[in-house]
């Protein structure tokens, strides 16, 4: 287990810039890709450029899986199921590396486009519904970009993306300013900015087109524009999907440029090395799982969550391509599984070190973190890793090389939170938590550990090659 710094392990010269290019990849990974549809969009295509077959696809043309092939599965365009099958049966269980890849961010509302109806500000705003744990008082003033999809009736699908671009506008909520705020600031913080105050400021120009019965002008020239620039309609957006998210590119922070400050590093900093690590993966013993789920900020509820069948479903279907499938063999392939459910944890911020236990917290620099337990208080809503697993896992690290450390969510009775964990659990899998530690967990803009980051792709590549 570490306990000094992993840069040191990373002289400067070709190991160090091993590390920086690693790095520089997944900083153009979040930059382009901020909602899960285009994480497994691009992680899709990506798989299908380096060997991997769409399961449909097998199952349409009656193709028997060996050892060594390659398949993905899309999850409504919201989630990924990769398989490499392995040497050994697949009731003998799989090496499965899980991760979540939504992340905390506000919702268009259905019918999200008003003028403000109230003090003839003319402005027009767009209503939305924040998604998932946020300081809602930290979205305010910021550049923010509409990302998402909008679905019309004739069966079209319109890929939105306004903000990102240099030449794009952007939008923002706006916030009471100091000399007025005498009252706000007695709030708590919780209270400071509602979530019915979320609403983005999108225009103020009214139309040029002179009808008496245009009540609210400006509402009808950004109409106007949405029709015209992106073919959008008011009532398109009943069936849209709109996340509004940080504008601008992740960035390399610290003058040392040992860090990434980004937009959905939770948990796109643990689905990512993943990812990779599946690529280096030809014929394992066991059958290689990368398993990258939506909704985990809201409970993993859903079709596209880890509490839907999907991935159930996915493996009974592998076990039929490969002639072997009775609903016995897919049950035994579930709970004889090994599982990195890799999420994000609480790195120790010497301004906040009230909150944290410093044995057992995560630090920046000191690698992949492991956590036995997550949950609240009581180690409720956790799931407890078994110590044989733990062990196992150690060993595996060590013989490896990777540098890795222990944590836990702050203090008891602080705080906590949860994963996927659990869900794979109930199977009777051996799960526990594993990821990188994070800075600013839940914000517009996270921090994480590049040296972490490249110690989490080793320690899942040894992952999957030995558990």
């Amino acid at each position: 287990m570490a306990t000094t710094n992993a840069w040191a392990n990373y002289p400067e010269g070709e190991k160090r810039d091993t590390v920086m290019a690693f790095a520089e990849d997944y900083r153009g990974f979040i930059s382009k890709c901020k909602t899960e549809r285009e994480c497994t969009d691009f992680l899709y295509e990506k798989a299908i450029q380096e060997g991997f077959v769409d399961l449909q696809k097998c199952i349409t043309d009656g193709k028997k899986l060996k050892a060594g092939d390659r398949v993905v599965a899309n999850n409504m365009g919201k989630g990924l199921a990769m398989f490499i099958v392995g040497e050994k049966k697949l009731e003998e269980g799989m090496n499965i590396l899980g991760a979540h890849i939504d992340s905390p961010r506000m919702d268009l509302k259905q019918n999200p486009v008003y003028q403000d109806p109230y003090y003839k500000t003319e402005f027009v705003l767009f209503d939305t519904h924040y998604y998932g744990g946020i300081k809602k008082y930290q979205w305010v003033t910021l550049p923010l970009a509409l990302h998402g999809v909008v679905c019309k009736k004739d069966g079209t699908t319109i890929p939105v993306n306004i903000g990102d671009h240099p030449q794009d506008p952007v939008f923002g909520v706006s916030d009471l300013l100091v000399h007025l705020s005498a009252d706000q600031m007695e709030k708590k913080a919780a209270k400071v900015i509602e979530g019915e105050s979320l609403d983005l400021l999108v225009g103020t120009i009214p139309t040029s087109e002179e009808d008496e019965k245009i009540k609210e002008k400006v509402k009808a020239n950004i109409l106007s524009i949405l029709e015209k620039e992106y073919h959008i309609e008011e009532d398109d957006f009943i069936s849209a999907e709109i996340e509004v998210v940080p504008a601008g590119e992740a960035r390399d922070y610290g003058l040392d440029r040992s860090m990434i400050m980004g937009y959905g590093h939770d948990d796109r900093v643990c689905a990512y090395p993943s990812f990779m690590a599946m690529l280096q993966m030809e014929k394992p013993q066991y059958t290689s799982v990368c398993l990258l789920v939506d909704k985990e900020e809201v409970g993993s509820s859903g079709a596209s969550g880890m509490q839907s069948h999907f991935f159930e479903d996915c493996v009974a279907e592998i076990t039929e391509l490969m002639g072997e499938y009775s609903d016995l063999k897919v049950r035994r392939a579930m709970k004889n599984s090994r599982v990195l459910s890799s999420d994000v944890s609480a790195a120790m911020d010497p301004l906040y070190n009230s909150v944290m236990e410093m044995r057992n917290s995560a630090y920046f620099g000191r690698g992949l973190v492991f956590n036995k337990y997550t949950g609240s208080k009581g180690k409720y809503g956790s799931n407890d890793a078994n110590a044989e697993y733990v062990a196992k896992l150690r060993k595996i690290m060590d013989d490896n090389g990777i540098a890795f450390q222990t944590a836990e969510l702050g203090k008891v009775d602080q705080g906590g939170g949860g994963t996927i964990a659990y869900i794979l659990a109930n199977y009777g899998m051996n799960v526990i938590d594993s990821g990188v530690p994070v800075l600013n967990m839940h914000a517009p803009w996270e921090i994480i550990s590049k040296v972490d980051l490249y110690e989490a792709y080793r320690g899942y590549v040894a992952f999957l090659k030995e558990a």
